[in-house]
């Protein structure tokens, strides 16, 4: 088709200058037949009666030099023809007479009718016979020549022929595109179109040697490694599931290890110790850093029956000491089903456990109450807080419960062991201090007297005709003198004294920071405060009531040690006894070596630094 157009460019440019070639013939050709014709007129006219008569023979004659002259005129300077090759014109006015008469001086214009040449007339040739100057112009046009004419003809059929030429080589064009590329084109595109669907086993056809045929081999090629590589996908899409599964339960076991690893640390830290604050401190600490709560409290049941707080974080925000009732918000209600009590969001107040919901926390956030229960028996409540709504997965969840059964073992523990340590320093009858926790205290009062310089007395105090009062009234009486003589005395002396059960019927006063005198004193107030007891009148006792002796020592003044100071005090006391009894005697030199003892119930006496063993109730002396 280019090679096509450019012909055509080539014949058009080609016949427009071969057609110009023959216009500037024409032309020229033109110019010298208006030379001749005007020269004619100056030939000599011999015996002719009419002047221009040889001109008009030569111009009337059928020569083949005038046959391709159209029109020869000659007109006045008025437009008036004055002489015409076609006869009978002569004198008639010219329709183009203006342009014709004004053509100064000669003009020849070329159009696709023929050439035209105007000539004035007049001059030299002229002046023989005519004395005017502008005798009129002289036309003259020639028709188109013949062999522009046949060049025209030629480039004509040139063109229809070129022009039918190229239809049909469009029309071949097209029929070759639309069998040797369209369609194949087509079926390769509708192919592609398939496997861009996910088709990716159909193939194209690829059985020529043209390049669609390279490129269908070209694209069954791609589409075998594609197949090959989404094979290859879906068994790594298969390894890539059973690896995942198998790193899910990896980190199902690591977690598991975790938990049992946090458990273990929780075990083995609650069970370092068997005092119960500091085991309250470890599991609050535990909590904190290792589960990240940042809000938790740890709630006790105290002796009136109310959810106590005793730990709590963070500390030192005033809720220590709070109570809340059983059945009292989310606490209360996991204290009374004994079953764990979670709220994805506080700040929900449709909660039926919406009132008092928070120990310590925020408005806002997930709680959840677990309750320690041993035994089937409650012990407490843990509460575990995070701002986050929802912020506690299931496993959190079963794991804060076991590490709540672990802390209700660790707390059971640790008021089993205080309990036992209470029964072995308490006397089981008087709730009093027995003799083993006494000579630990008089000890530490021994050693911080000696070290602060500072008076320590003890009084030594003995309950009057007590085997009398076993042997009247019964054992179980006697049991009940000592308890409410203990009750008596306990309420008479200071927090910082030490009121403990020596043995039998004996009893025991540390006055740390006291003077002898002062000592008296103090036994003076119990001596009184026991005989006006209403509850220890007994028929039994001779006086009708029952009294004590109180013998009173002072370090360092009586005694520079331990054991000497006791038996300065029980000597005081047997100087009490020998006095007459319900009477306050301080310890003098030499009661201890006084040969009047007196004898009966309480002869032989051991001594202080003797072993006294403890009877369980009130067995009098022998």
């Amino acid at each position: 088709m280019p090679g096509l157009i450019f012909a055509l460019l080539g014949a058009g440019y080609f016949w427009r200058e071969t057609r110009r070639a023959v216009q500037d013939a024409a032309h020229r050709e033109a110019l010298a037949l208006a030379e001749f014709v005007a020269s004619t007129f100056a030939l000599p006219q011999g015996d002719r009666a009419h002047p221009h008569s040889a001109a008009a023979e030569v111009l009337g004659s059928d020569t083949r030099l005038l046959r391709s002259v159209a029109e020869l005129r000659v007109l006045r300077p008025d437009g008036r023809i004055r002489w015409s090759r076609q006869r009978g014109e002569e004198g008639t006015l010219h329709p183009e007479s203006a342009r014709l008469t004004a053509a100064m001086p000669e003009t020849a214009r070329s159009a696709r009718e023929g050439t035209e040449v105007v000539r004035p007339l007049g001059g030299a040739e002229c002046s023989a016979c005519h004395t005017d100057e502008n005798l009129g112009v002289l036309q003259v046009r020639l028709s188109e020549p013949l062999l522009s004419r046949q060049l025209s003809s030629v480039f004509q059929g040139a063109l229809g022929v070129t022009l039918l030429f190229g239809v049909i080589l469009a029309l071949a064009t097209a029929l070759s595109l639309h069998f040797f590329l369209t369609r194949p084109l087509r079926r390769l595109t509708a192919i592609m179109r398939r496997a861009e669907e996910g088709d990716l086993l159909v193939r194209a056809e690829a059985r020529g040697a043209d390049e669609i045929s390279r490129l269908g081999s070209a694209f069954n090629e791609m589409l075998a490694r594609l197949t090959s590589m989404k094979a290859e996908e879906i068994d790594t899409h298969r390894d890539l599931a059973l690896t995942k599964e198998k790193l899910a339960l990896k980190e199902k076991l690591e977690e598991r290890l975790t938990e049992l690893s946090l458990l273990f640390d929780v075990a083995h830290s609650l069970n370092a110790t068997l005092e119960l604050g500091e085991l309250l401190e470890r599991v609050t600490r535990l909590v904190v850093e290792r589960l990240r709560i940042p809000n938790f409290s740890i709630m006790l049941l105290n002796p009136e029956g109310l959810l106590e707080i005793r730990s709590a974080w963070p500390m030192h925000r005033g809720s220590e000491g709070l109570t809340f009732a059983i059945g009292e918000g989310a606490c209360g209600r996991a204290a009374e089903t004994l079953r764990a009590v979670y709220l994805p969001d506080v700040s929900d107040r449709s909660s039926i456990f919406a009132k008092r919901n928070l120990v310590g926390g925020t408005d806002h956030g997930s709680l959840l109450a677990v309750p320690m229960v041993h035994t089937d028996k409650l012990l407490g409540v843990m509460n575990f807080q995070r701002p986050e709504v929802a912020g506690f997965s299931p496993e959190e969840l079963e794991l804060l419960m076991a590490v709540a059964d672990q802390a209700a073992t660790a707390v059971k523990n640790a008021r089993l062991h205080a309990e036992t340590v209470q029964l072995t320093m308490t006397d089981p009858l008087t709730g009093a201090p027995n003799r083993r926790h006494l000579f630990n205290r008089l000890e530490a009062e021994l050693a911080r007297a000696e070290r602060y310089s500072s008076p320590l007395s003890i009084l030594m105090v003995d309950v009057d005709h007590f085997k009398r009062l076993n042997d009247s009234a019964g054992h179980r009486a006697g049991d009940e003198t000592l308890r409410v003589v203990s009750d008596v005395l306990r309420g008479r002396v200071r927090k910082v004294d030490t009121l403990a059960r020596y043995g039998g019927e004996e009893f025991m006063v540390l006055l740390p920071q006291t003077s002898k005198a002062d000592a008296v004193e103090v036994g003076e107030k119990l001596r009184r405060a026991v005989l006006e007891t209403a509850a220890l009148a007994s028929p039994s006792q001779p006086t009708g009531h029952v009294t004590i002796s109180i013998g009173v020592a002072c370090y360092p003044v009586d005694a520079a040690d331990q054991e000497t100071l006791v038996d300065c005090a029980d000597s005081a006391l047997y100087g009490s006894k020998r006095g007459g009894r319900n009477k306050v005697t301080p310890y003098e030199p030499g009661m201890e070596i006084h040969p009047g003892r007196e004898r009966g119930p309480h002869a032989g006496r051991p001594s202080s630094s003797e072993a006294r063993p403890l009877p369980p109730t009130g067995v009098a002396k022998a």
